[in-house]
């Protein structure tokens, strides 16, 4: 009976920890480490790293399962971290077979197929859970990305926490005050983390149009596409030129679903013989003169 009620236990572990389980969990559980050995000789265990096992073969394991696998192997405190920790967060994906996982501590332990990182710098507040699984917050996994990673990568992981909107900017400011980085981090840190509202942009344009002298377009005209779809709404129509110009704020176009909806209906206006050119944010605050320029061009034709 003790064994059966052992069984389930571990197997309802296991699950939780997406099919991996320690063998420190299963000797809390009643087994001996002869009955984990004698499970893994018999198939219904799979030793994936010193003292760690799943329910399935090692090549049936999640990415999740190999994240968790990864934690329990570095013992208490280690979490997922740099390129790993943003795969799980989802701000980038990876194909790096060695899982990466950071420990508070100095130590040599060395653990095959994983890259571990030792810090004595990482607190409580640095980590949290996902699916259950330790890793370092979005802040601190964007801070250790700038130790690993390209300017632009790290730049572009920042983008997608944005586009999430699950970056904290304080968080990250003081992951860069605590730890400094480098420039890349702290030039990225320097701008603005929030994205400007779709008003902000829409006021910008009009802004950039009024100092450059450019007519002055109609402002949210709804037009109706000569095919039988429903009316669309245009931010700026310069009628006679049959031009329009859509600026690209913050929420509304940052989702794949916007972002599928924004071509189809700019393949709808173009098919009406509407020209439609979008701008951005950084192309309004960076390159204001090249924009200038290209609506010069396409109102005079």
């Amino acid at each position: 009976m003790v064994r059966f009620l052992g069984h389930h236990e571990l197997a309802r572990v296991a699950t939780r920890q997406h099919g991996v389980i320690s063998l420190g969990q299963m000797r809390g559980l009643g087994l001996t480490t002869a009955a984990v050995n004698k499970r893994a000789a018999a198939g219904s265990l799979h030793r994936i790293h010193r003292g760690v096992y799943s329910v399935v073969p090692a090549q049936l394991l999640s990415p999740r399962g190999r994240f968790m696998a990864a934690v329990l192997a570095c013992g208490p405190g280690a979490v997922l971290s740099h390129r790993s920790a943003a795969a799980l967060h989802g701000l980038r994906a990876t194909d790096r077979v060695r899982i990466e996982v950071i420990v508070p501590r100095r130590s040599g332990q060395r653990h095959p197929g994983l890259q571990i990182h030792r810090s004595i710098t990482l607190t409580e507040a640095d980590v949290t859970t996902v699916d259950g699984i330790a890793v370092t917050t979005i802040a601190r996994t964007l801070a250790d990305l700038a130790d690993v990673l390209p300017a632009r990568a790290v730049e572009r992981a920042i983008e997608q926490a944005v586009i999430m909107e699950v970056l904290d900017g304080r968080a990250l400011s003081d992951q860069v005050s605590r730890h400094p980085r480098g420039p890349c981090l702290r030039r990225l840190t320097a701008e603005p983390i929030a994205p400007p509202t779709d008003s902000e942009v829409e006021e910008r344009f009009l802004t950039v149009l009024r100092k450059a002298d450019i007519p002055e377009p109609e402002r949210q005209v709804y037009l109706a596409p000569d095919d039988t779809g429903p009316m669309v709404r245009a931010d700026f129509v310069w009628r006679a030129q049959r031009l329009i110009v859509e600026t690209d704020g913050a929420r509304v176009h940052r989702t794949r679903r916007s972002f599928e909806a924004d071509r189809r209906r700019d393949q709808r206006l173009t098919a009406a013989g509407w020209r439609v050119i979008r701008i951005t944010w950084r192309q309004l605050t960076e390159h204001p003169d090249e924009i200038i320029a290209l609506l010069r061009r396409l109102l005079a034709e």
